[in-house]
Parts: structure tokens; sequence; C-alpha cells
């Protein structure tokens, strides 16, 4: 059953959720209520009008249903894939308990999916107001703020270090949930309200964030976040031993051979990367996964759908299970890890319960090791940039989303910390619009009022 299961998903990377027929979208988009206080609408942090696109459905207004959706959430398409729903649009559905909710998720899938079947452009660029913004990072955070400011009539530029726009829509989530030419889409419904994308622009290297204070009127940082930070453990520097957002990224750019074809692997970690992690090296042909946990499944920080999706799979789960060290054979290859068995503590001041080795160690077996226990964040490059930081997190006013040095603004990962909610896509193109209306307010202060020879009108 398991070679079946394996043979099955080896190298099918093709998107796993079916889309809704036109015939399925209309009867489902039917079932709405059309709540008048939509509780759909509270629960979605963009504030997408759902009863609104979802009646343009039902009266064959695609292309308004997908501007409706678009307007409010500059990264719609890719958070009809990757947004949990059940816990936040469908989870709060006057139908939920009662019937099934409304499919939300699928329904904005399905709108979005026939304008970029149908090649359509949804926005155009407001009338220049003569100044300009840039913006470092072209992720979700980056892309909602570039297309708001553009709408508004910005001069804006994206500078992005990657060979392609996009950030975590188009390199960290699995090309199975999240196809590229998704993202890409979005990066061109952005680019078409007059945005200029450089990409291989890393700034700190190729140029300076003084130089782009200077150039700009303002800038936003939108940077995410960096690498999978190590495990320090013995052996993580011994060949077949992987970061996890480098992994993801290395399938989506079909970098990666049959080298897993047959091999185990254990993935160190349990958020949503290391179910990515995990299900990616299922399809490329591994034939045992294991993730392992230093705590317990109600502890885990994945998805409930993600868990789901990971067990669909044939993923197994190693709880209260955490590293030791890892060991190598004679040619500097991983050959096996060895793992503490953990117990959970009473939960502390900050709630979160916290684990203790229980003195048993064990040896598994293993080919390739993938670490997926967070990331690290930029904060040495910000700090020597004098942008105050707490523990590599850009310190802003809530407010404002302003950092330490007026005119500098950040959104997105990079501004995320622990007890602030949680990291999503959606909430990062949130951010990025609530950016971009701070931003605005601040160049309205700073703009110079045009002489009368300056005015055009037409």
């Amino acid at each position: 059953m398991n070679e079946n299961l394996t043979e099955m998903l080896r190298t099918n990377f093709e998107e796993v959720e079916p889309p809704l027929s036109k015939q399925e979208a209309v009867e489902e988009a039917n079932r709405c209520l059309y709540c008048y206080d939509a509780p759909c609408i509270t629960a979605c942090p963009t504030g997408i009008d759902i009863p609104t696109f979802i009646k343009k459905i039902t009266t064959e207004n695609v292309l308004g249903s997908a501007r409706t959706i678009m307007e409010a959430n500059p990264v719609g398409a890719s958070c009809a894939r990757v947004c949990p729903t059940d816990e936040l649009c469908e989870g709060a559905c006057v139908l939920h308990g009662s019937t099934k909710p409304i499919m939300i998720g699928k329904l904005q899938r399905y709108a979005t999916d026939w304008a970029i079947h149908n090649e359509k452009v949804l926005f155009r660029s407001g009338r220049s107001k003569g100044q300009s913004v840039g913006i470092v990072g072209s992720g979700p955070a980056g892309l909602s703020a570039a297309r708001e400011l553009a709408v508004m009539g910005y001069e804006v530029t994206i500078y992005e270090a990657e060979a392609e726009a996009g950030g975590l829509n188009t390199y960290g989530i699995v090309s199975f949930r999240l196809p590229k030419r998704i993202s890409f889409w979005e990066v061109e419904q952005v680019k078409s309200v007059g945005v200029m994308i450089l990409t291989n622009t890393k700034v700190g290297r190729d140029i300076e964030l003084t130089e782009l204070r200077n150039k700009h009127d303002a800038v936003i940082l939108a940077i995410g976040m960096a690498s999978v930070p190590f495990l320090q453990i013995e052996g993580e520097k011994l060949e077949g031993v992987y970061d996890a957002i480098e992994f993801v990224k290395s399938t989506k750019n079909k970098e990666l051979t049959e080298e897993f074809s047959g091999k185990r692997v254990a993935v160190i970690g349990a958020g949503n990367t290391a179910i990515d992690g995990a299900t990616c090296a299922k399809r490329l042909g591994a034939s045992n996964v294991k993730i392992l946990y230093r705590r317990t499944e109600h502890e885990m920080t994945a998805y409930d759908f993600e868990y789901e999706f990971a067990k669909q799979d044939g993923i197994e789960f190693r709880w209260l299970t955490s590293p030791a060290k890892i060991i190598g054979n004679q040619e500097g290859r991983v050959k096996s890890i060895e793992y503490m068995e953990m117990e959970l503590t009473d939960a502390d001041v900050d709630g979160r319960r916290k684990t203790i080795p229980t003195g048993s160690r064990q040896t598994l077996p293993v080919d390739f090791v993938i670490r997926a226990i967070g990331q690290t964040r930029y904060a040495e490059w910000l700090t020597q940039e004098g942008i105050k930081v707490d523990h590599g997190v850009i310190e802003v006013d809530h407010e404002h989303y302003e950092t330490s040095i007026p005119g500098l603004f950040a959104c997105g990962d990079a501004i995320f910390k622990n007890g602030s909610g949680e990291a999503m896509v959606v909430t990062a193109a949130e951010q990025g619009k609530q950016t971009a209306y701070s931003v605005h307010k601040f160049l309205l202060n700073k703009r110079k009022p045009l002489r009368a020879e300056e005015v055009k009108y037409g």
C-alpha cells in the first residue's frame, strides 16, 4: 500500500485540489445567504466583500467578482489556495454547524482563475503625484503596498534579490498547493499599474539603503525572513542536510534530481514549512518520510488541513522527539539521526508547555534530514543600517508601520513577532495595504503645492 502511494505521488507536483466547474461554482454561490452584516467579511484579514463577489458569480459577472476580490487583496488568487479558510471566512460562515459553510476559498479561486485564463487586467494606475516610493521585497506585503500606491498615483519601484518576483508565493509554498503561474499573474497585475520591479537586486549588495532613501520620497521594507536556523547539534553540516526553505525553492525551480528516490527522510519541526518539506520529499520519490517534533500534535503550529494532507500522503509523525546528533558515513553523507525522547512540562508564564529529555535515546536510519524549525531574521544588516529591532524583528509604530527612521516603513514577516497573531499570506497582504495608506499620509504632509503652471488636466 505504501509503495503504491509512493509511486502515485512520485514527481506529481500538479495542484492537489481540483477547481470548481462553472455549474458547481454557480450552485455553490446560490447557497450563500448574502448576509447584511456578513461575519465572513470581518473574519477576512483583508476585508474582502465576500457576499458581493459571490453574488456576482451567480449573475455571471465573473470579471466583477475577480475585481472585488483583488481590490481588497492584491494576492487574492494565491490566498484562495493557501489561506486557512476553515479558521477564517468559512469558519465564520453562518451556515457553519447547520449544514456546511459556503466554499468561499474555492469560489474565490474560481473567480480569479477565470481572470487568469481570460488574461484580464483588473486595475490601472492613478494620475501621477510626482513622488516615488521604493519597496524592498516583492512578497505578498511588498506587492500589496506597491499596487495600492501605484493606483493612488505614486511611482513605485520594487527591489527584489531573487531572479523572479513574488517572494514566498513564488518560492516558498509548494507547487502542488500554489503553482508559480498564480504568483506570476499577481506580479503582472502589479506591474500593469506601472510598478517597476528590479530583480536580482539585493539591497546592501547591489544598492545601498541610503541610496534608496535619497532616491525615493519614502521606502518600505518588506524583506520577510531569512534562512532556517541551524539545529546546533553535531553533524548538521553533513551532505544530505537541507534547509527546508531552500529545499522547497529547489522543487519549485525543478533543480532536484532522482537522488531522493527510494530514500528515507527525517524532517525536523512541525509547522507548515515542515509539512511542505515532507510532502515534497514524498513527491521526489522518498520511500519513507518522518516528521520529528519535540512536542505533541496539540502544540504543532501547522494548519489542521496541512496536517491531514500530510497524513494522506503517508507522512509519519514522531511526537516528543528531539534530534541530538546527525551521524554520517565514511563519505560524509547522512546515514542516521540520534534523537532524544522528550516529555512535556507544565505550562510556564507564556502559557506554552516546554519539553525536557527523559534520558532515553534512539537511532533512526535516514538518508536525508530537512531542517524546518522556523526562520532567522536579517538582524545584523538592520542594526548596521541604524534600524531599531527587537530580537531581529523590525520595531514599528503599529498604527503607521513607520520604523525608528522617519520615512522608512516596514510590513509583513519582517515585523512579525510572537504573540502578535498568526503569520499568514493574507495578513501580510493587509499589512502591505495599510502601510501604503500610511506612506500616502506621510507624503501628503511632505508634498509641496504645485505652481499654477505645473498643474495638468485631462
